[in-house]
């Protein structure tokens, strides 16, 4: 049995009175042991009968056209099975959710390092060396724009323009303009990325390293010509993607079409060097932030422009200003941004897309306008939180940036917070900072189904778990609802045979998926009710037990044969009159060396509103995760491009630095503020892992400033330009 649920009202808060202690508890992931013990099949290590590699040939040019290729020294070598390419190659990755084909270019180079064909051959080995002897002709078209400085750009539509910003800037008593720098960052997954195709018949059956597995299958068989009944996506354990494994991408076409024509499985896995070179990007970007405010710090403006870059022809635009359009009230408003049409690997979705890079401009920037106005930064951002949605007039949902704030401020010492540059400790500077943090939290649709039998209950759905804890979460919803222990609950994840779920991304992936289990527990639950003879809001299951009405019975005694159901969940009317998101604050200590110009980050705390908590130990990893990734960004990350021909350089994980232990200290508090969502979501809760990070950043470069006066608008903060500051400065 299936039906669909729409979110059209606030929800009643079931999971509040079903007292099984399973939500919210920090269980262990049940796969945890499997994971650490190496018996989890990732897809690079599935080895089928009759198996044959595959390797990438890439673009050695950065615009133009493929006009042949010469397998003479290739083919010579033992064991080489052929060359594939054709006008079904794609030129990038599917951006997420697209539920179709990319662009499939043909012959058409679009990007140094483009993939363009595949060899493959009897041993991974064999394969490697056969694509490096592949002799590629091209018609190549110099001068390919990869500045995105210089190169062409464009303005979408969807600027927002309210009141008038330049007479509000004109007439604040305090203003600021500044022009802020991120680089592009890499997701660089510990998996990398992976795909292992096999043909029966005419259906297709991919093990492959993705996140969102409904939209997965559908542009798979765009991309191969067939229909999508025709495609099976297997992905049951992921080695992290973070946006990077949301659509298909080469690896995964390149096998099915190889495999189809061999009529052999094929299984092709890149190298770390491709998956920088050939997987989308975090854009760089060029902000720049404008904010007015009266002597009371009350603002009368913002404005936030940024430049971002992606190939021609790509709709994804980097949501850089997405916290800025809600965080804080200002009557006159302005939005706008210009995308540069630039031959670089392109652009998409890293974790916490838009305010993971648009908040380092947006709260540093109230840092220094509080210092302007001789304002606590915590108490210029308690002025300014809005009553409601500043640019839609939409309610907010449960909202906890003020409580987050002076909890925090409180949990953290604030109070102890010095002057900028006062607080030494040998050659140390010591400093705090804050930031505030934002994610607009989203419902995606789902669908799942639960089984109950006497044995315990079994979950079903395509959502994946990217090492976030879909496994654990989903089963202690089931467990909780059905009142079964949580060894009595199995859950079978990532088969696309199995009912839609949203996929991981976005942090929609636990309350969406998690909804659609919910609803179909609580169908178990009310067939439970029919059976017992009671009404369906008296039913209560409990450790083997079923009441309700003065009756009761043995769950096992009502389960002469198994029920089955399944239920979907959609946005609705809800989500045009209400606007849900996760909010805190972070909260920063940094020593930074006068001699050097090192930066040592002591002890981080972030307090966060998310809704109900359902699983406290895999929600405090995905904060710590993304705190832990704001530490990267403000001091660490950044992608480089050689200027002739706009290909990635450091591309691996020796060369892009990203924080060791050593970066990360041992301190890192996380905070959880009991909440309820009730306009979000059927379980009340919200998305973690991105609101993590967005912040977290600005909290460690707004804690530099605090230890050593300086200010840094071109990120990350790394030693050679905290040093040149010191200089300027005559430190």
């Amino acid at each position: 049995m299936s039906d669909s649920f729409t979110m059209n009202e606030a929800q009643p808060r079931l999971l509040d009175t079903t007292d099984q202690g399973l939500i919210g508890a920090p269980l262990d992931r049940p796969e945890g042991a499997l994971k650490v013990s190496g018996q989890a099949t990732y897809t690079a290590e599935y080895h089928p009968e009759g198996m044959c590699h595959g390797v990438l040939v890439r673009a050695t040019i950065t615009r133009g056209t493929v006009t042949g290729f010469d397998e003479t020294a290739a083919a010579a070598l033992p064991g080489y099975l052929g060359l594939f390419h054709g006008p079904e190659f794609l030129r990038n990755p599917a951006q997420g959710m697209a539920g179709k084909a990319p662009t499939q270019p043909g012959d058409r180079v679009a990007y140094h390092g483009q993939p363009i064909a595949l060899v493959v051959a009897e041993s991974f080995e064999t394969a490697r060396d056969a694509a490096a002897r592949i002799v590629v002709h091209y018609d190549e078209q110099p001068g390919a724009p990869v500045d995105p400085e210089t190169a062409p750009s464009e303005e979408p539509d969807d600027r927002t323009v309210q009141g008038d910003l330049d007479a509000a800037m004109r007439k604040g008593a305090a203003t600021l303009d500044r022009a802020y720098t991120t680089p592009g960052h890499a997701a660089a997954a510990m998996e990398p990325h992976a795909a292992l195709a096999e043909w029966e018949g005419d259906h297709l059956t991919l093990h492959g390293a993705l996140q969102m597995i409904r939209y997965n299958k559908a542009e798979l068989a765009d991309a191969i010509g067939v229909k999508p009944e025709q495609v099976r996506v297997l992905a049951p354990y992921i080695g992290g993607g973070f946006g990077s494994k949301l659509g298909i991408s080469a690896e995964h076409i390149s096998a099915a079409l190889a495999a189809r024509a061999l009529k052999r499985p094929v299984r092709v896995v890149m190298a770390r060097q491709t998956v920088f070179d050939a997987i989308l990007r975090r854009t760089e970007t060029a902000q720049r932030l404008r904010l007015a405010a009266e002597t009371d710090g009350k603002l009368t403006a913002i404005g936030h422009e940024d430049r971002i870059s992606n190939l021609e022809g790509e709709g994804f635009a980097e949501p850089t200003a997405a916290a800025t359009q809600f965080l804080y009230a200002a009557p006159n408003r302005l939005v706008r941004k210009t995308i540069s049409r630039n031959h670089r690997t392109p652009s998409g979705s890293v974790r916490a897309p838009g305010e993971a890079v648009g908040m380092f401009a947006l709260e540093c920037g109230m840092d220094e306008l509080a210092e302007t106005l001789g304002i606590c930064p915590v108490e210029l951002r308690l002025r300014n939180i809005p009553e409601k949605h500043p640019e839609t007039g939409q309610t907010f949902t449960a909202h906890a940036l003020a409580q987050a704030l002076r909890e925090g401020a409180q949990a953290f010492g604030w109070d102890k917070r010095t002057e900028p540059g006062t607080r030494r400790e040998g050659e140390w500077l010591i400093g705090m900072g804050v930031a505030s943090a934002a994610r607009t939290n989203m419902l995606i649709a789902s669908s799942a189904r639960v089984t109950l039998t006497r044995d315990g209950a079994l979950v079903e759905t395509d959502m994946t778990d990217i090492g976030t804890g879909s496994y654990a979460i989903l089963g202690q919803i089931a467990g909780e609802m059905l009142g079964l222990p949580i060894d009595k609950v199995s859950v079978h994840l990532a088969d696309s045979d199995l009912p839609g779920a949203s996929g991981s991304g976005g942090s929609f992936g636990a309350s969406s998926a998690g909804s659609a289990v919910f609803l179909a527990a609580r169908k178990i639950r009310d067939e439970l009710a029919k059976r017992l003879g009671c009404a369906p809001e008296d039913v209560r299951v409990d450790r083997g037990q079923v009441t309700g009405d003065n009756k009761k019975a043995a769950l096992a005694d009502l389960l002469v044969e198994p029920i089955a159901m399944e239920a979907s969940i959609e946005s609705g009317e809800t989500a045009k009159t209400h606007f849900s998101s996760g909010f805190g604050a972070h909260f920063a200590e940094v020593a930074v060396s006068e001699i050097t110009g090192e930066v040592r980050v002591r002890r981080i705390l972030g307090v966060f509103g998310v809704g109900r908590v359902l699983n406290e130990k895999t929600a405090r990893s995905q904060a710590v995760g993304g705190m832990i990734w704001g530490v990267g960004s403000a001091l660490h990350e950044e992608l480089s491009h050689d200027p002739r021909t706009g290909h990635i350089v450091g591309r691996d994980l020796a060369n892009y630095h990203v924080p060791s232990h050593a970066d990360i200290p041992a301190k890192m508090e996380v905070r959880f503020l009991e909440e309820r969502d009730d306009h979000a979501n059927p379980i009340q809760s919200k998305g973690i892992g991105e609101l993590g990070i967005s912040g977290a950043g600005a909290a460690v470069i707004n804690a530099i400033h605090n230890a050593t006066g300086l200010r840094v608008y071109d990120f990350p903060a790394t030693p050679d330009k905290i040093v040149q500051g010191f200089m300027e400065h005559g430190r």
